[in-house]
C-alpha cells in the first residue's frame, strides 16, 4: 500500500499556488504531479501556511523545522512522520519513489508514424474513415 504524503506549503494565495494571472511554472508542474499521485491511489494531504496555520503548529516535526530554519524550509514533504524533502518541490519521479508507486513510461510515437495502425489511438478506421 502506498505511503501517505503530507505537503506543507509556504503561504500562497490558494491551496496550490496555481491561481491568479501569473502562475509559476514550478507550482503548476508540482500541482499536476500531486494530482497524478492521488490518481495512483496515494493519500496526499496539502497544507498552506496562509490558510491552515494550525496544521503547521500541530505537526511537531514541521513546527520544529520552521522554528530552527524559518519559512525557507518550506515546502516540506513528509512521508509518515519523517521529513522526506524540504525547501524544494520534488519531481514526479521523486514523489513516486517516496510514495512507493511506479511511474509508467509513456510510449513515444514518432510524428511520421501517426495514423499507422498500432501507433496510437487515432489509427485510421476500417473502410477508410478518418481518425479522431
Amino acid at each position: 500500500m502506498p505511503a501517505t504524503i503530507r505537503i506543507f506549503d509556504p503561504a500562497m494565495c490558494c491551496n496550490t499556488g496555481v491561481c491568479g494571472p501569473g502562475v509559476e511554472p514550478e507550482l503548476a508542474r508540482f500541482a499536476a504531479d500531486v494530482d497524478w499521485l492521488a490518481k495512483e491511489g496515494v493519500a496526499v494531504h496539502r497544507f498552506n501556511l496562509a490558510q491552515q496555520p494550525a496544521a503547521f503548529v500541530e505537526h511537531t516535526t514541521v513546527r520544529d523545522a520552521m522554528m530552527q530554519r524559518g519559512t525557507e524550509v518550506l515546502p516540506i514533504v513528509m512521508v509518515g512522520d519523517r521529513i522526506a524533502s524540504e525547501g524544494i518541490y520534488p519531481s514526479r519521479e521523486t514523489l513516486a519513489a517516496l510514495a512507493g508507486v511506479v511511474v509508467r513510461a509513456k510510449k513515444a510515437v514518432a510524428l511520421a508514424d501517426l495514423g499507422k495502425p498500432g501507433a496510437n489511438a487515432c489509427a485510421p478506421k476500417p473502410g477508410g474513415g478518418k481518425c479522431c
